[in-house]
Parts: structure tokens; C-alpha cells; sequence
């Protein structure tokens, strides 16, 4: 059995890579028993998720995870039996030239990005021979059977499910974030790219006939929604208010804890890959942003999602979905759109858990690769 795992990630993406990497590696090493080491570029972006991690080691336990800083001077010892190159973010030219020389090959795999598109099965795990002699599979993430799914640790749906069934454990977890829920309000959780439409976002929200709290994360968007309410620095733990609206911002979270407000939430407003991951986990409805490409590649990407995600949808819903996602990701207005979709909450709220269950009935990624790799001769 390859029991011995090194998944190396060059943050790009802000927290998206890191996170992917992260949660992958936690629940490797959490369920299937393996000593996992995540060789990653940038500490402190990893820091924020796990704040036990110290920033002045080469090499440290956390979550029984070897956390290992890769910079250029990085040395390696004896190269793992599976080698994960996430994203694509290419192996050191030192530690391939060790793989080369192991008697016993290591399994190489490009985790590649999550992708709906309908090509990704015709080309998951697909073997790629190297000029060296090595090969590498390229690993998609996806949503159909043969894909690799999705990232989701074993007891998720456990735990979300019994905490959203407790009002009492949901309240005291949101007084922890300072956060004093009324009865009849709505409330959002917002985690977006700088450029998304904010302004767009809340005025429709402070015109909202119940009352709307948006749970701001530490981020890039904080300036944003700072400028809407004309407040040159937001500090965190402030609230403005306009209209229906009530906006608060929060410190940066673990995982876990960002996990269970995604889970509090009536409409989760999340970007890139891994809280896009999370927020289909959370069964609660939520707005996608896309991390944007300059070749507008990502639209091809959200419109096969959404074809997925509709199917089942009453068509007035699912228009009203569609043209939120699309103004969201700056295609129109967003002031109709999020004004329609509003109207529909219950609806997608209904959606959403069914979705979930639909999503848990396929293989999740880490199991996937697993056993990929456990088949491997």
C-alpha cells in the first residue's frame, strides 16, 4: 500500500488553492491513515486557516499533516509513493530527478482545477508519459460518476445537518461573531473577489421587506462594501446600517468555522473553488464567483455548472438563478436579478439540500484518489 503522500500547491488564488490542498490533505491523513506532507509556497496564507501554524518553521505537525515550506532552497529526502502536483503548479526539477531514480515508481498526479464541462470525464485520470520516463494522470475534479468528485470528509453531512436542526447552537456560534440574529431576519454571508458588484448587491438588499445582516469575512471584498457605506476604513467587528440592510465584517476563519456560516446562512455569496465546494455542502442557496480569466474561459465553466444545477428548477426560477449568477459575475444588472431571486429563497432553499444529496450519492475526491492509487500496480 502507498502509504506516503506529498502534495505540493503554489498559492495563486488567494486562500482557493491553499484551501483545496489543505482540506484534501487533513482528510487523508484523517481518514485513510496516511502520512501526508503539503509542501506549500506561502505560509501565511495557510496560517490564517490552522492559526496553530508557526510561520517561522521549515517543517511542522499540524492536524497530522506535515506542513513543509517550499521555496527554492527546499530540500527533499526519499520522494513520496504519490505525488500530487495541484493545479499545475510543476514539481521541482530536483525532486522529479529523484522520482526518476526510485526503484519503485511514484504514482505522479496533476490535481487539476473543479470543472462541470463535459469533457472532464473523457479525460480524467488519464496517463500522461513523461520524457523521463515517469507518467502523470491528470485528476479532474467533477460532478458526474466518472469523475473524481468532490472534496467532502466523511461525517459533513452529519454534522451540518445536526447543527441546522440546533437554532441554539446556531445562535450561540453567531454571538461568538458578534452577530445578535432577530427572528424574522435574513441573513448572508458574503465572500467575493474585489470587482463583484456590491453596491448593485446591497441596494437591493436595504430594500428587502425583512430585515437582511450580511456577514462580511476578513477579505478582499471589505473595501468594497467599506465604500458603499463611505467609510474609509471598516474595522472588524463594525456594523453599518441602510435601510433593511445590516452589514457586519468578521475576523478571517478557520475552515471549520466558516463551514458552520455557511451553514447558518440563507444565501452564501462565495467565490473560486473551495467555498464554491463548501457552499454545495452548506444546502443552503448561494451566488458563485467565478475567479475571472482574461480569455474569458470561465464562462463556459459557469454555464455548464448552472445547466447541472437548474435541471430540476421551475424555469422562472432557474432564469432567475441564471441572470443572478451571470450579473454577479459582471454580465448586466444586477438590481432585477437579485430582486427575483430573493422572491424565490424557498424554493432554492428546497433545491439546494436535494442537490446536496444528489452530490453525497457520488464517490468525494479524496476517496477517489485513494483508491485510484490503491489500483495501481
Amino acid at each position: 500500500m502507498r502509504t506516503h503522500w506529498d502534495i505540493f500547491c503554489a498559492v495563486i488564488d488567494n486562500y482557493g488553492d491553499a484551501g483545496v490542498c489543505w482540506r484534501l490533505a487533513r482528510q487523508l491523513a484523517a481518514e485513510f491513515g496516511l502520512s501526508v506532507r503539503l509542501w506549500i509556497d506561502d505560509l501565511t496564507v495557510l496560517q490564517p486557516m490552522h492559526p496553530a501554524l508557526r510561520l517561522d518553521c521549515e517543517q511542522q505537525i499540524v492536524a497530522n499533516v506535515r506542513v513543509c515550506h517550499w521555496h527554492a532552497a527546499s530540500s527533499y529526502d526519499e520522494p513520496a509513493d504519490v505525488v500530487i502536483e495541484a493545479f499545475g503548479c510543476e514539481l521541482p526539477a530536483n525532486y522529479v530527478a529523484a522520482m526518476v531514480k526510485c526503484s519503485r515508481r511514484p504514482i505522479w498526479i496533476n490535481l487539476e482545477y473543479l470543472s462541470a464541462e463535459s469533457w472532464v470525464k473523457d479525460c480524467h485520470a488519464l496517463p500522461s508519459p513523461q520524457a523521463n520516463g515517469l507518467v502523470k494522470y491528470f485528476f479532474f475534479p467533477g460532478f458526474a460518476p466518472n469523475t473524481g468528485g468532490l472534496l467532502k470528509e466523511r461525517h459533513l453531512l452529519h454534522e451540518r445537518r445536526a447543527f441546522q436542526a440546533d437554532t441554539e447552537a446556531q445562535l450561540l456560534f453567531l454571538a461568538r461573531l458578534g452577530i445578535d440574529r432577530p427572528a424574522n431576519a435574513l441573513l448572508f454571508s458574503l465572500f467575493a473577489y474585489e470587482h463583484a458588484p456590491v453596491s448593485e448587491l446591497f441596494d437591493a438588499l436595504m430594500n428587502s421587506p425583512v430585515p437582511v445582516i450580511c456577514v462580511i469575512p476578513e477579505g478582499r471584498v471589505v473595501r468594497a462594501a467599506a465604500s458603499y457605506f463611505d467609510t474609509a476604513k471598516w474595522v472588524t467587528g463594525a456594523r453599518h446600517q441602510r435601510g433593511a440592510l445590516t452589514a457586519i465584517t468578521v475576523p478571517f476563519m478557520t475552515q471549520d468555522e466558516y463551514d458552520r456560516l455557511l451553514w447558518c446562512c440563507d444565501l452564501n455569496c462565495v467565490r473560486g473553488e473551495d467555498s464554491f465546494v463548501r457552499a454545495q455542502w452548506a444546502g443552503r442557496p448561494f451566488l458563485w464567483q467565478i475567479y475571472p480569466q482574461q480569455d474569458g474561459a470561465h464562462w463556459p465553466k459557469l454555464d455548464a455548472f448552472l445547466a447541472l444545477y437548474q435541471v430540476s428548477l421551475p424555469s422562472s426560477v432557474a432564469a432567475a438563478l441564471v441572470a443572478t449568477w451571470h450579473a454577479w459575475n459582471g454580465d448586466g444588472a444586477m438590481g432585477s436579478p437579485i430582486a427575483d431571486l430573493m422572491r424565490v429563497l424557498p424554493t432554492l432553499q428546497t433545491h439546494a439540500e436535494q442537490w446536496c444529496e444528489k452530490l453525497d450519492r457520488e464517490t468525494n475526491l479524496a476517496a477517489a484518489l485513494a483508491q485510484f492509487c490503491a489500483n495501481q500496480v
